[in-house]
């Protein structure tokens, strides 16, 4: 009897073979591959022990173990009873040949697992001939190992019950069955070079979501399939197929995790349909790679994935490329960027009884229903270290010429191929390569699908025209044959159907650096600076340190006296008898308690004291006793009045008549001060002050970036290099330092340095929208178009997850409703830059390419409408509401001043000849692009030449376009080389688009004030100031405004102004300002405490000494006069009517020239 069950089992399989036969060439779609030797190898599948084995009658049954590979049985076990603890030894070895050239290969080792099923032989009954056998489960044992270069490998797995099993409901706590299995080959499969050379494809088709409403799961069985086709050697191209997709009514979102199911029909065991330790994780659409993650797709994805009807496969399939096929795989990736997934569906016939010609006559005839294609773009995998790619794709009517045009494929896989795919319905997605190709057919229009009027037909593909551009930016679909050829394919259109698809290698196509390697080779360009040397004190510099004090602490008392009793001491003179000094020494005291400046001064001495003791004494301990303390002081007492005398024995008194009193700088000050002289075209005095930043703190990254951006204004790329370069190698990690040295590399033709640090500020802070926008402006000159589409995309998507994050903060923080409106208005808004899949990197290049294209037709038209836009709104747009689109993003909003970044401390930015660059937004700003946030960062460092290869993306960026902040970038960039007639033009244009915007006005006075017309740059200041928000810088608007009016006389206003930007950011010309206007005023007091105040902050300029002089002849100094007149002389003054001034004083009050 075993022998005939034998024999019927050979039976069925024979017939199994020959529904599904296939020839040699199609099982073998690498069968000129050279690298695979041609003769075959056995693979061995050793089962060796089953555990935890239960069967259906009693404790110890008897169990078979059947091996299967391809449809094929490869053998059966022995029959071997389970012992009591649940335990089989098997020992049971099959195998199956390994034969590239004309049996199983190398994908059907990549996706198709060996199958071993557990039986159970029952107990014969009485008069029973045969033995009843009943299945209790399947395991599941991935070769995948064997691809990647091993010969052996062991694992335990699982078994998977079948339905009515014993393992089917186990206990919580019991363990589940299991076999320990075996895989052996006498040699890899794969050569070393083929490991190192080639790749694993790995294809999931999730699901089709929002079906056509006329997919019913009632009437005729229906097979839906998609496929795609994956290059291979030569011309051929290697298909793979999925089929039995489940049609679901939906009501629920599908699960996750969720397992990836073998694309394999007729599994015993539903739980052995799934890929061990692969799922279905899913993630937020706008991760996703495909052409539905922008947030005005969400909602319409939350529906279709829960309440509208969907088709699921939940299949994964592999595919080996070896490493001419991988080379081939990249160059079709980059000829044709988007690749055609086909979906379909074939209706399954049951031929009747003997009627086996006619089901031929079906097959035949039968065409594939509701043809249609997604457009998938490839490109991301060309993307340095990207080894998968998932997203949702829109699918299409399959049109011969449409796909034809964006891919470049001339054949369909399933209408083509119809037959053979019909043939093979049963098999269940597995990979079946085509043997030849039918001429094509026309599809049979669904009877059941009504004609519907043409305007009632085409208005959903209006309505979706964005969605359905080709991704390669070509020219839209509109432009397409008659939608009416393919009817049923249409209803996707109108269903809004979309598949789920992800793709994914073993290894990156295009492999990224490591960072280890970037850091290595940025050490290599630039050292790091070596630590420096630790300071050793002894006691002479103890002592040393203490004698400074001294001399401190005695000009500061020496100070104090002089403010209370100076005047007296002027009067009396040498004869103040011994009695007012001490009266005066007492008072001295008292002030010194009361005002707090004692103790101040004795804890300024503390830490000199303090050094003394541990480093001449070397008293590091406590005391033991109290004598020893009191013998300690004593002596200590003694030696620092000594010291103290000695430190005032040197200090001269001409030392301390000539003391000057100092207002200590700080940092800002001394930038400020720079920017100051930037604007005089003072570029020795700024580089002065830069320099002092450095001296006083040569470790800030912040001095060395400062000082490098002067020199980029000053054209100095040399020194600019050097002071970027020195920062970091202060710090390695500074992005900012990054980023300018691989400016200059860019700007000074260094390409490979440029990218090595451009790559190495993305690794180091891969959320820098920054950092990712410069990468591809790199690869744009590099004319690396894929990379740059990369660069960029990562940059739009960085931008737009910080924006909803801000917003998102701001919604928790104050509770506030609609900042969540905001954030969905910021992320419609801010699309991800090449993320939709419709547009090209070419697209957007900034140079034009060999020949024009229908997209920069497209960009023409945009800036046509735009310009005509501009030129119709002559009148200044307040409060209208405009219809276009575009012109919504380009208008003041309110609610974008809410989100707007807050502007830098007020600081001197501008210059006469060159307006220190500074980004103009904070006020009505327009939604932030990449390309705007790095002009920003451009402008702040002086990097013109690089920023007008971003301007040139802002104006062609779908989310950018001409703003008010981009005219005024422009404006501002004509200004630095005194293009007025320009700066002039731009200014207009930023004013039409927001006539409120006080850097519209602050600009425009500077344009008014460096061109000489005074009396316009006075109108634009004032608006300026007498706006609610500040412009962003309004040092410079306040200094020149003062100026102004001081010309024009209106000395009371020109106080209030200088006074008013003393307040804000002091600084000498501020000071100079005052003291003028206050001596105009005769004001001599105040006057000279201003000018006082502006020369201790800069005493080496001759207008601040040339007004002191002033001062002082009319208030009758004459030792004072002469002084400052000296000064004034000595630093050449160029100002002849000042000087003019000064002589007619002079000559008025008799003295204060000693030259006459």
């Amino acid at each position: 009897m075993w022998v005939l069950t034998k024999l019927w089992y050979m039976r069925s399989q024979v017939h199994s073979l020959y529904r599904n036969y296939r020839s040699p060439e199609e099982l073998c779609p690498v069968a000129d591959m050279e690298q695979v030797p041609a003769t075959g190898r056995l693979v061995q599948i050793t089962v060796t022990d089953g555990y935890d084995v239960k069967g259906f009658k009693g404790e110890t049954p008897v169990t078979f173990i059947r091996a299967e590979f391809n449809q094929v049985v490869l053998g059966d076990s022995a029959k071997i009873t389970v012992s009591p603890e649940g335990t089989a030894k098997y020992n049971f070895t099959s195998s199956f040949e390994f034969n590239p050239e004309g049996g199983i290969t190398l994908d059907d080792i990549a996706h198709k697992p060996v199958f071993l099923t557990m039986s159970e032989v029952l107990p014969k009954e009485k008069k029973q001939k045969d033995e009843k056998t009943l299945v209790l489960g399947q395991a599941v044992v991935d070769l995948l190992p064997l691809l990647e270069g091993e010969s052996s490998f062991e694992m335990k797995v699982p078994l998977h019950p079948v339905p009515g099993s014993p393992f089917e409901n186990l206990r919580p706590g019991v363990k589940q069955c299991s076999l320990a299995v075996k895989v052996f080959v006498a040699e890899p499969l794969l050569t070393t070079a083929q490991v190192l050379g080639g790749n694993l494809l790995k294809v999931t088709l999730e699901a089709a979501y929002s079906v056509p409403e006329s997919f019913i799961p009632l009437g005729p069985l229906q097979n839906y399939m998609v496929g795609l086709q994956v290059p291979s050697l030569g011309e051929k191209d290697y298909p793979i197929l999925f089929k039995n997709g489940t049609l679901k009514l939906g009501g629920e979102r599908e699960p996750v995790p969720r397992p990836k199911k073998w694309p394999i029909a007729n599994i015993l065991a539903p739980g052995a349909n799934n890929i061990p330790d692969a799922f279905i994780v899913g993630g937020p659409y706008e991760e996703e790679e495909g052409e539905l993650n922008h947030p005005e797709d969400r909602e319409f994805r939350n529906q279709a994935e829960c309440i509208k009807k969907r088709i699921i496969w939940d299949l994964e399939s592999r595919c080996y490329l070896d490493p001419p096929a991988v080379v081939s795989f990249q160059k079709r990736i980059g000829d044709c960027r988007l690749w055609p997934v086909e979906i379909t569906r074939v209706p399954l016939v049951t031929a009747p009884k003997g009627k086996a010609g006619k089901l031929d006559k079906i097959e035949d005839e039968s065409q594939p229903s509701f043809h249609g294609v997604a457009y998938v773009n490839m490109v991301p995998l060309l993307y340095p270290g990207v080894k998968r790619i998932r997203g949702a794709f829109h699918v299409y009517p399959y049109l011969d010429s449409t796909v034809y045009e964006k891919t470049k494929c001339l054949s369909s896989l399933f209408r083509d191929t119809t037959h053979h795919i019909i043939q093979n319905n049963k098999i269940g997605g597995v990979n079946s390569p085509l043997a030849k190709v039918v001429v094509s057919k026309n599809l049979k229009e669904d009877k059941t699908v009504k004609e519907k009027d043409v305007d009632g037909k085409f208005k959903p593909v209006d309505a979706q025209a964005a969605s359905i551009k080709s991704q390669s930016s070509d020219t839209p679909l509109d432009g397409e044959a008659p939608l009416s050829h393919n009817l049923e394919g249409q209803q996707y259109v109108e269903a809004g159907t979309y598949i789920v698809l992800e793709i994914e290698l073993d290894k990156a196509l295009v492999p990224k650096r490591m960072p280890e390697e970037l850091a290595r080779r940025v050490k290599e360009m630039i050292p790091p600076r070596p630590p420096l040397t630790r300071r050793t004190g002894g006691a002479q510099k103890a002592v040393s340190d203490y004698h400074m004090q001294i001399k401190n602490i005695s000009r500061s008392i020496l100070d104090e006296y002089h403010r209370m009793f100076g005047k007296q001491v002027t009067k009396l003179g040498s004869d103040i008898d011994s009695e007012t000094l001490e009266e005066q020494k007492c008072q001295l005291n008292y002030e010194l308690n009361c005002s707090g400046k004692y103790f101040a001064f004795k804890e300024q001495l503390k830490h000199a004291v303090v050094k003394i003791v541990r480093e001449k004494y070397l008293k590091t301990t406590s005391f033991e006793s109290q004598e020893e303390l009191q013998t300690f002081i004593s002596e200590l007492y003694v030696f620092l009045v000594d010291q103290m005398h000695v430190a005032l024995n040197q200090t001269m008194p001409d030392d301390v008549q000539g003391a000057i009193s100092t207002i200590p700088t700080s940092s800002e000050q001394l930038r400020l001060f720079a920017f100051e002289a930037e604007v005089n075209e003072n570029f020795e005095m700024a580089a002065v002050y830069y320099e002092e930043r450095l001296v006083r703190e040569p470790q800030n990254l912040d001095h060395w970036i400062d000082y490098g951006a002067f020199c980029l204004l000053t054209e100095d790329n040399i020194k600019a290099q050097e002071c970027f370069r020195k920062a970091l190698s202060l710090n390695e990690s500074h992005i900012h330092s990054l980023l300018l040295c691989g400016v200059l590399a860019v700007m000074m033709e260094n390409y490979e340095q440029a990218e090595i640090f451009f790559e190495d500020a993305t690794c180091l802070e891969p959320t820098s929208v920054v950092a990712w926008t410069l990468l591809g402006l790199y690869y744009e000159i590099q004319n690396n178009d894929i990379r740059m589409e990369m660069a960029f995309h990562e940059a739009s998507k960085q931008l737009q997850a910080r924006m909803v994050q801000t917003q998102v903060s701001k919604q928790k923080s104050t509770g506030a409703v609609e900042y969540v409106e905001e954030a969905r208005k910021i992320e419609s808004i801010l699309i991800p830059w090449g993320a939709t899949n419709g547009s090209s990197a070419t697209a957007f290049k900034t140079e034009a390419p060999a020949a024009p294209g229908p997209a920069l037709s497209i960009l023409d038209e945009f800036l046509e409408e735009s310009s005509k836009l501009q030129s119709e709104s002559q009148e200044p747009i307040l409060g209208a509401q405009p219809q276009d689109p575009t012109v919504v993003l380009k208008t003041s909003n309110t609610f974008l001043k809410e989100i707007s970044e807050k502007k830098e401390a007020s600081k001197g930015q501008d210059s006469s000849a060159f307006l220190h660059p500074s980004p103009y937004f904070g006020v009505s700003q327009t939604p932030t692009t990449i390309f705007m946030e790095t002009i920003r960062f451009l402008m702040k460092v002086n990097a013109v030449q690089y920023m007008h290869r971003a301007l040139a993306h802002e104006v062609l960026c779908p989310q950018g376009g001409p703003s008010c902040e981009y005219y005024l970038v422009l404006a501002q960039t004509h200004l630095l080389k005194k293009d007025f007639a320009k700066t002039e033009e731009y200014l207009q244009l930023a004013a039409q688009m927001d006539y409120l915007n006080p850097n519209v006005w602050g600009l425009k006075g500077h344009l008014y004030f460096l061109s000489g017309n005074h009396a316009e740059a006075k109108a634009c200041y004032e608006r300026t100031i007498s706006f609610v928000v500040d412009a962003s810088e309004m040092h410079f608007i306040f200094l020149r405004l003062g100026l102004i009016y001081l010309e024009e006389k209106e000395y009371e206003k020109a106080k209030k102004t200088y006074m008013q930007v003393c307040k804000r950011s002091p600084s000498c010309l501020t000071w100079l300002g005052l003291g003028i206007a206050c001596y105009r005023l005769e004001e001599l007091t105040e006057a000279e405490d201003a000018l006082s105040e502006a020369n201790a902050l800069n005493n080496y300029n001759a207008e601040v000494w040339a007004y002191l002089a002033l001062v002082c002849l009319k208030a009758g100094r004459q030792l004072e006069a002469e002084q400052a007149y000296k000064y004034t002389i000595k630093l050449k003054l160029k100002d002849e009517a000042l000087l003019a001034e000064i002589h007619m004083v002079q000559e008025t009050v008799g003295f204060g020239n000693p030259s006459f």
